[in-house]
């Protein structure tokens, strides 16, 4: 069995940050204190400068496979995911089949299998029709049910009150959702459309894909789970009006929970200009203090979760004009470098990224024996190094459409090494050939 000592790191774990080592064994942490031993046959790995962390459990992907594959696959991605330091991923729904039955789950657990570098896990989505097959999932089925209230393409988009209720009130499972009102949205197309035709600047997403639109649908969403006492995870918060519907305190005494991606704590408005349907995105990026809401929420605790909504598209199809270009970035290999650079600006703790990339997603899926370095855990670890800068550019992407809206920005940290079940999967710039990516164990039921 395959042995690693990690030794000399500065570990940040379950609220602190202290020198230890960390012993694997095989695919588990075996052990965790200062000054251990190196037996024979264990490879040493001297992390001496570098922070040690949990692996990014990231909570919303759409890695794009089945049937989206010119756009991303399942090991494009997830190469990406392991070389931005994200140990397990939870993809989405909207693929093609899109994930609204159980066999086509199944199929999709099916074609993942052998392929991933990370572990992975997959949510269930929810229609207007399909509520049966929401009834007969069983708990470890999947991540959680996914539920587009707006802003989806198809038959995702779930609208119909009955339907909406319905899924509330039987769900067994956490629900997620994208909370965006679609008639509002429709309103402020036609009105964007009339003023400036089919090439709408890309300044009025925001105006377009508005905080009325989001508060509309989002306090709708929190509304039914509080009425049916339903497991409730909204999921990429935008807008500071959006904030006091959510409560401070640790997730453990919550039932509803929320979600922020890095993007929207990166950016903010005045970045369209610049980057234009690089940075497109459903719900859209906004205004600076919206940005700011969305910091202190995090250190307030009413954001529990960071993730990502990882969402290539080709370089082409961002090119459309603004009804054409689709939304979504490529965001997974830069996710950690962003929060390391908002720590060494002052607006976040490295506790608190830890909290809410690995420890949060851990507890409110119910991730077995992930998350957190303990011994009797599986081996998912990341080491950062805060002294080496990354200056990104296109021929170090692993995504498969190999842009990114970070291209020629510096970095002023690094992911030097990423561990996935006790093997080295990224390190030094470069992906370890070998395949360490298994099925996650989710166990939280309502």
């Amino acid at each position: 069995m395959n042995q690693l000592l990690i030794t000399n790191a500065r570990l940040v774990n379950e609220g602190e940050i202290c020198d230890a080592d960390v012993l694997i064994r095989g695919d588990r942490i075996q052990k965790v204190d200062s000054g251990i031993d190196a037996a024979d046959n264990v490879e040493v790995l001297d992390a001496e400068g570098k922070m040690l962390l949990p692996g990014m459990i990231d909570d919303q992907v759409h890695f794009r496979e089945p049937g989206l594959t010119h756009k991303g696959d399942l090991a494009t991605e997830s190469a990406a995911a392991v070389a931005g330091g994200i140990t397990s991923f939870m993809d989405m729904p909207n693929v093609n089949p899109q994930t609204t039955t159980r066999d086509a789950l199944a199929d999709k657990y099916r074609i993942a299998e052998g392929r991933c570098h990370a572990n992975y896990g997959f949510h269930f989505g929810a229609t207007n029709r399909n509520i049966e097959e929401i009834k007969a999932l069983q708990v470890g089925e999947a991540a959680g049910i996914k539920a587009f209230m707006g802003a989806s393409t198809g038959d995702m988009l779930v609208d119909d009150p009955e339907a909406l209720d319905l899924l509330f009130q039987h769900a067994p499972l956490i629900i997620l959702t994208h909370c965006e009102h679609s008639p509002t949205i429709w309103d402020n197309e036609a009105k964007a459309k009339a003023e400036f035709g089919e090439d709408v600047p890309m300044k009025e997403h925001p105006n377009i894909r508005s905080a009325n639109a989001c508060l509309l649908s989002s306090s709708q969403a929190v509304d039914l789970a509080r009425r049916h006492d339903a497991l409730l995870h909204v999921l990429h918060l935008t807008t500071a009006i959006e904030m006091g519907l959510f409560s401070k305190g640790h997730r453990s005494e919550k039932r509803i929970t929320a979600e922020v991606c890095v993007h929207h704590l990166w950016f903010d408005e005045s970045r369209y200009r610049e980057l234009g349907t690089k940075i497109k995105c459903n719900p859209a990026i906004k205004g600076a203090n919206d940005k700011s809401a969305l910091i202190k929420a995090v250190n307030e605790n009413r954001i529990d979760v960071i993730a990502t909504d990882h969402a290539p598209h080709t370089i082409a199809e961002k090119g459309e004009t603004y009804f054409k270009a689709p939304a979504g970035m490529p965001i997974v290999q830069h996710v950690m470098l962003c929060l390391f650079d908002m720590a060494d600006d002052g607006l976040f703790g490295y506790e608190r990224i830890v909290d809410k990339t690995a420890h949060a997603p851990a507890d409110i899926f119910g991730v077995v024996d992930r998350g957190y370095v303990r011994e009797g855990y599986f081996a998912d670890l990341v080491l950062m190094d805060p002294h080496k800068p990354t200056n990104v550019q296109s021929a170090d992407l692993f995504a498969k459409c190999q842009w990114s809206p970070f291209e020629g920005h510096t970095f002023r940290s690094s992911v030097d090494t990423t561990i996935v079940n006790g093997n080295i999967a990224y390190q030094g710039g470069q992906l370890v050939s070998e395949i360490s990516g298994v099925r996650l164990e989710c166990s939280r039921a309502r």
